[in-house]
């Protein structure tokens, strides 16, 4: 439980503010069918987070074990860092859509995609080498992002404006540190 709950919290908070975050307002600023976006970004996500769960697992078996924590305790701090610098989406054109369908593809593409190299996908990789349930990781971190985005698609660029964005950065900066500092402590 410590596992879910853990990575449900820092992905959720990480994800405010971040790319795949802009990305959600985008889609459901320009496309309907909201429900077409939320399964694409609830699929996209699954099989992202999976495969970064299972490297990162991958990577726990092979590095010692010192060296692991170590990289770990590092890689939390620079998400931390990373997490208090805003984002931006670089490209804003998304090809016009008309059916759920063709909804839910561009959804699914664009936001599997846009995940690769993000820092909650690091994260990811680095939930997944931290803790043994790769299941209990990939569900959590699933959830986050479900959390962070499905308001995001709802509410659209409304939110955007509500959401302290600075003060949301600092927080998942703070949670990423505390999970570095947890990590170098056990």
């Amino acid at each position: 439980m410590e596992t879910f709950l853990t990575a449900t919290a820092l992905v959720a908070v990480a994800e405010i503010g971040d790319k795949t975050q802009l990305l959600s307002f985008m889609l459901a600023a320009r496309l309907k069918h909201r429900s077409a976006i939320i399964w694409g970004i609830l699929i996209a996500t699954v099989l992202n987070h999976a495969l970064a769960a299972a490297a990162g697992a991958w990577l726990a078996q092979w590095l010692p074990e010192g060296w692991l924590k170590w990289a770990l305790v590092i890689s939390f701090v620079a998400f931390g860092l990373w997490a208090l610098l805003p984002d931006t989406l670089d490209d804003t054109t998304t090809p016009p859509a008309h059916t759920a369908w063709r909804v839910f593809m561009i959804a699914l593409v664009a936001f599997f995609v846009a995940e690769i190299g993000d820092k909650t996908q690091f994260a990811t990789v680095a939930l997944g080498a931290r803790f043994d349930g790769l299941t209990s990781v990939v569900l959590g971190t699933t959830l986050g992002m479900m959390i962070a985005n499905i308001p995001a698609v709802l509410v659209g660029e409304r939110l955007a404006q509500r959401l302290p964005g600075h003060i949301m950065r600092r927080v998942a900066a703070a949670g990423f540190m505390l999970t570095a500092l947890i990590t170098a402590l056990n």
